[in-house]
């Protein structure tokens, strides 16, 4: 017979209720796939999938005001392991960097005792990931050094700071939002602080632009939109003009380069900062709820907002080309461009009132296609957004949004029929890009119209407020092993008992039960309680009492008391014997009630002179047993009596035993036996009574004096920072305390706050989260769903694996592949999944932001240039056009995108700024941009608008003369490129860039500005100016400079190398640092040997080169080599790529059959492996 097991193990936690207002903005969702969030001086982390506490941290004496996960931006390997770090920061100043996964304070940094206004962690440098960047009040900023706790540098500024945001283009801009204003920081460097105060804007409403004039008979949502509704100046506004005193957050767009979005109350503003002007409007009608928060998405250009009654909506910019009306209308002749971004989904809204309001939200970092709510009494909803295939013919045309299509590649491959088949992913995987000005979508069934719409996924309930009273169930015995849970009851303030499953830490059930505010609990059984509250008093101080008998399985309740407790002294307490035969009912003015528990019946009320009792409670000794052994001897006796026979006797003698045994394994609450039982109370002298109870029969033994020992104690306001309201008892070891922030504890006998283990903990869903793991478990994981070439099709049992590291690592292995979605596990089985597709998917899996981006642009170009070879024959001409026009990388990509749309896309922006344009300055810059464009007559339209009052009219009058009669003839050109070189020379860096752009001259101003340390600016003006060539020369330069030790971005360099489709570079980059990009290098190959670009862009000579390299390879990898078995070889050894790629060159031809086996056979020698039982 099998032993029966059960789970009672109930492990140290804490159960977090409703927040403090300080902990509005502290909430942030990590690239790891968890969610932390403040409660009180708390930080709670849970899983973002399952909606499950995993941990909550412990260590700040004040309220949390903000959270942060750290990047993720790195390559990982076993000396860079993927780990759980998180930086907290409290209103006394107080910074905490964890370790979440072990429950660790890793540092704590102080600088002043003032709130942390605002706190981010450094991303930009492959070495650096232990920096922290944080703004201490009034107006400092300081870089710290997280993992030492070492303050780097400190910069202070004139206004107080509020928050700041970095451009995610270019991490040396750091824009920061004060009390007065906006400062520009273009010379943000971890090395040492910024150099000047910066450049201060302020915020001004001027009146509409007057290239609008002409629409002044728009009304409408469309008035407001032809607006200019703000302008920044860098003089300070007069009174009359709106400042930034209403501006609630200050963002960069991540999904183009220079683009800002503040936020109002009733509008986003969209800002393009190459001209300091609005080019979007998102405003509310006067109905509307306002605004709370905004996110900008970084795959697709959109906007999650919060709204004030907690509704989430997506907002997406409309398709310029896609502008629709009815038939019976006629198209504007002269549509005003704007940033318009149309409402796609919004969620359902929260019931808000004067304590339960939102507070902030977050969204899915890798995916994008998810947000979470955190609310003020502790909710926190998830909700995500899903896609549908719609019918063309439902669409409402005369609402002029423009219609979503489905995304046309998935990891750069053509999705084709494979569509229906892909699920949500991420949102560039539901909605394709927004088509740009000159564009059409292609007609025909290769793109489907899609609908979003948002799914309530998750919930997380926090306790209500407190008040709170809190009682444990009874304790665990060999009698009720087979049905005990650990549960806790939990009286609220509003009249209702919330049951918590205390191994899990999840509501087990929620009981309606009282009208007001419960002021105790008594469990009678496993399944059954009584409950008590009392009403509020009257004028002579009586109350109503209100005490219940509950059953937990089916939530029926029944007045305990029947038709007692109206107009009478309140009750203090309950007690319930602990035989669960009794109840003592204590009053604060009236005599002590004793009660049968099993009836309902009252059997004793005590005098009038009966002491005031100011704490009681009951004995676990009894005379039970004693009791049954006389009841049983009396059957006994009385069966002997009639006994006839000895046949007879045998039978009696066994009903007997029977009858013993029954008795002994049915409680004693279904026998009719009165057992004697002791309570000991004290009264307000501090005399301790002893009093026996048996029946209705009330004695007192004894009374006796206090003697008692402390074994620990839990002070609040020195060890704590809340303050106890109830406390019981968990189990023999554990004590449960609730206290006034509105939290239970659990914890050990010591009653010191302690984090626990997030692997320690007991969860009702298993939950994939790989930075669980060890450091090599979780690359091992991330190796074995990549590739598994032992096998002749993909597995998620890892079991037939030889893991040499111990069976229980890989059982929790197992365990996470096991916890994959269903969607992802019918990707990774499907055998059509490539192993390009592979390399994407598992880095979203595993929220690693530097390959994610890597295999996203390496997907992209490889298919693009394997569609170019494929494009053979004439009907592979004709469509291969379409698939790299309509196919472009992702804008947020930025120079990374092919030449031809970012040139499109640079148009488009020019354009737009031009309409919004309502100053001589804004024409100015117009104009600048126009010229490095080559639209030249454009500029001289500009440039012939100066009016003859301004003081610039002669300038650009002459100006525009230049550019309509310079010629390319040769002497005319020396003299432009003399004049652009001495004003370059002089300080004059953008005029003479313009100067050799109108001379056809843009490659050696690429050079200038690189010279100059304006890579950004050269890569940007090679892109728009270039042909391919001279522009892949500008980009290569740019390479060495990131891969430069002072620069150290070798992430960046591999992109822009990607995107340059420069395979063989990319490959040598990684063999070069292979120690750090090993698993990259080799996957690398694989992707390109399965396309066959990277060798066919190898020549022979680099083949013979790359032998020799993998000699090399071979040296550093030999200590790890000494005994490898051939499975877990691929787990963990990269030999044998080694062994592929040879295998490969072989097959390709590119090395002799001879010397390639020779060669193999030695290298397997010397690794210590049988070359023949190898291969």
């Amino acid at each position: 017979m099998l032993p029966y097991t059960v789970n009672f193990k109930v492990s140290a936690r804490t159960l977090t209720g409703a927040l403090s207002a300080h902990n509005k903005a502290a909430v942030d969702w990590g690239w790891q796939g968890l969610i932390a969030y403040g409660c009180h001086s708390l930080v709670v982390v849970i899983d973002s999938n399952t909606a499950q506490t995993l941990q909550v941290l412990e260590k700040h004496k004040a309220d949390v005001v903000k959270v942060k996960w750290a990047r993720e931006n790195y390559h990982h390997n076993i000396g860079s392991p993927y780990s759980l770090r998180l930086a907290s920061a409290d209103v006394n100043g107080k910074i905490i960097v964890w370790d979440v996964a072990a429950g660790v304070a890793q540092c704590e940094i102080q600088e002043h005792a003032k709130p942390i206004q605002d706190v981010q962690w450094l991303w930009n440098q492959d070495a650096s990931r232990d920096l922290l960047l944080a703004i201490h009040p009034p107006n400092y900023i300081v870089l710290w050094n997280a993992d030492t706790g070492t303050k780097l540098w400190k910069k202070s500024y004139a206004d107080n700071i509020l928050s700041f945001s970095f451009d995610p283009f270019d991490p040396s801009h750091l824009t920061l939002l004060t009390s007065e204003g906006i400062v520009f920081i273009s010379d943000f460097s971890p090395s040492k602080p910024p150099s000047g105060p910066g450049k201060k804007v302020y915020i001004s409403s001027p009146h509409s632009s007057p290239a609008h004039n002409k629409l002044a008979a728009a009304t409408g949502a469309k008035k407001a939109l032809n607006k200019v509704k703000i302008l920044i100046t860098q003089e300070k506004p007069s009174a009359e003009f709106m400042t930034l005193n209403d501006c609630l957050q200050l963002a960069y767009l991540p999904s183009k380069r220079n683009h800002m979005s503040l936020l109002y109350p009733r509008e986003i503003l969209i800002l393009d900062l190459e001209v300091n002007q609005t080019v979007g409007v998102i405003a509310i009608e006067r109905t509307g709820v306002p605004f709370l928060q905004v996110i900008p998405c970084f795959q697709r250009d959109g906007l999650f907002c919060l709204h004030e009654n907690g509704c989430i909506t997506l907002r997406v910019r409309r398709s310029y080309n896609s502008i629709f009306t009815t038939s019976n209308e006629e198209p504007d002749p002269d549509p005003v461009q704007e940033l318009t971004y149309d409402l796609r989904s919004q969620c359902d809204a929260i019931r808000v009132t004067k304590t339960v309001r939102p507070f902030s939200m977050v969204c899915c970092p890798v995916n994008e296609n998810a947000a979470a709510l955190i609310v003020s009494d502790g909710r926190v909803m998830i909700w995500e957004l899903k896609s549908a295939v719609c019918n063309r013919n439902s669409r409402n045309s005369s609402s002029g949004v423009s219609p979503l299509y489905s995304p046309v590649s998935f990891c750069g491959i053509p999705v084709g029929v494979l569509q229906n088949k892909l699920p949500d992913l991420s949102l560039d995987n539901m909605i394709g890009q927004s088509a740009i000005a000159g564009e059409e979508h292609p007609k025909g069934s290769m793109l489907q119209e899609v609908q979003l719409k948002f799914l309530l996924t998750g919930l997380l309930s926090g306790l209500p407020s407190p008040q709170f009273a809190i009682r444990m169930c009874p304790p665990l015995t060999t009698k009720n092993i087979k049905m005990y849970q650990p549960l806790l009851a939990v009286g609220t303030s509003n009249g209702s008992v919330l049951v918590y499953h205390l191994t899990s830490g999840l509501l087990h059930k929620e009981l309606s039960i009282h009208s007001c505010e419960v002021k105790g609990i008594e469990w009678t059984s496993l399944t059954g309680f009584l409950s008590f509250s009392t009403s509020t008093p009257n004028n002579m101080g009586l109350v109503r009492n209100e005490l219940q008998l509950v059953d937990l399985p089916t939530g029926r309740s029944i007045a305990f008391r029947g038709e007692r407790g109206n107009d009478e002294s309140p009750i203090e307490m309950i007690k319930v014997s602990h035989l669960k035969q009794y109840l003592a009912v204590v009053f604060k003015d009236k005599p002590l009630e004793l009660w049968d528990v099993r009836t309902c019946t009252i059997l004793r009320e005590m005098s009038k002179n009966f002491p005031a009792i100011t704490a009681l409670e009951w004995s676990p000794s009894h005379n039970l047993k004693s009791l049954r052994k006389k009841q049983l001897a009396t059957r006994e006796a009385m069966a002997r009596q009639t006994v006839v026979s000895d046949t007879e006797l045998s039978v009696v003698e066994s009903s007997v035993i029977s009858l013993l045994q029954e008795a002994e394994s049915k409680s004693e609450l279904s026998q009719n036996i009165s057992a004697r039982e002791h309570f000991v109370f004290t009264d307000n002298d501090g005399q301790v009574y002893h009093l026996t109870v048996e029946g209705n029969s009330v004695k007192e033994s004894a009374r006796i004096p206090p003697d008692v020992q402390m074994v620990s104690s839990l002070r609040s306001g020195r060890n704590v920072t809340f303050r106890i309201l109830d406390v019981d008892w968990c189990t023999s070891d554990k004590v449960i305390l609730a206290s006034d922030d509105g939290c239970i504890r659990v914890l050990e006998m010591s009653m010191k706050s302690t984090c626990f283990r997030m692997d320690e903990q007991e969860l009702t869903e298993p939950v994939w989260c790989p930075y669980l793991l060890v450091p090599r478990a979780a690359l091992a994981l991330k190796a074995f769903l990549l590739h598994q070439p032992w096998n002749g099709r993909y597995s998620l049992d890892i079991s037939h694996v030889d893991y040499p590291e111990n069976e229980e690592i890989k059982n929790l292995l197992q365990e996470q592949l096991n916890s994959l979605s269903n969607d992802i596990k019918k990707l990774l089985l499907d055998p059509e999944f490539t192993l390009l597709q592979r390399c994407l998917l598992v880095s979203r899996l595993y929220g690693d932001e530097s390959e994610l981006h890597f295999w996203t642009v390496a997907a992209h170009y490889l298919h693009s240039l394997s569609q170019e070879k494929a494009a053979s024959t004439p009907a592979a001409k004709e469509t291969a056009p379409w698939d790299k026009v309509n196919n472009p990388l992702d804008i947020c990509y930025d120079v990374l995108c092919e030449n031809a749309y970012f040139q499109k896309f640079q148009l488009e922006r020019v354009n737009l700024q031009e309409v919004k344009r309502s100053t001589y300055d804004h024409t100015r810059k117009c104009t600048d941009q126009l010229l490095l464009l080559g639209q030249t007559d454009r500029a001289v339209q500009l440039l012939l608008e100066t009016s003859a009052d301004n003081q610039h009219y002669y300038c650009d009058s002459l100006k525009a003369c230049l550019v309509t009669t310079v010629t390319s003839s040769g002497p005319s050109q020396s003299t432009i490129k003399l004049v652009a070189t001495n004003m370059i020379a002089n300080g004059k860096l953008a005029e003479g860039v313009q100067l050799l752009c109108l001379i056809d001259k843009a490659a050696d101003a690429c050079r200038y500005l690189q010279t100059y340390g304006e890579w950004n600016r050269a890569a940007w003006l090679a892109k728009v100016r270039l042909n391919p060539e001279e522009c892949a020369d500008v980009l290569k330069r740019w390479v060495d400079h990131l891969c430069s030790p002072q620069v150290n971005q070798k992430s960046k360099a591999l992109l822009v190398l990607l995107s340059l489709g420069c395979f063989s570079s990319v490959a040598e980059t990684l063999h070069r640092d292979s120690l750090t990009w090993n698993k990259t290098q080799q996957h690398f190959r694989e992707t390109c040997r399965a396309g066959r670009s990277l060798w066919s862009t190898y020549d022979q000579e680099h083949f013979s080169s790359s032998t020799r390299h993998l000699s090399y390879m071979c040296f550093f990898e030999k200590n790890e080599l000494e005994n490898p078995t051939p499975r877990s070889l691929f787990l963990q050894r990269p030999c044998c790529y080694i062994i592929a790629l040879f295998l490969e060159l072989l097959h390709c031809g590119l090395i002799s059959t001879c010397h390639g086996f020779d060669f193999l056979h030695n290298f397997l020698q010397k690794i210590k492996l049988n070359s023949v039982s190898y291969i």
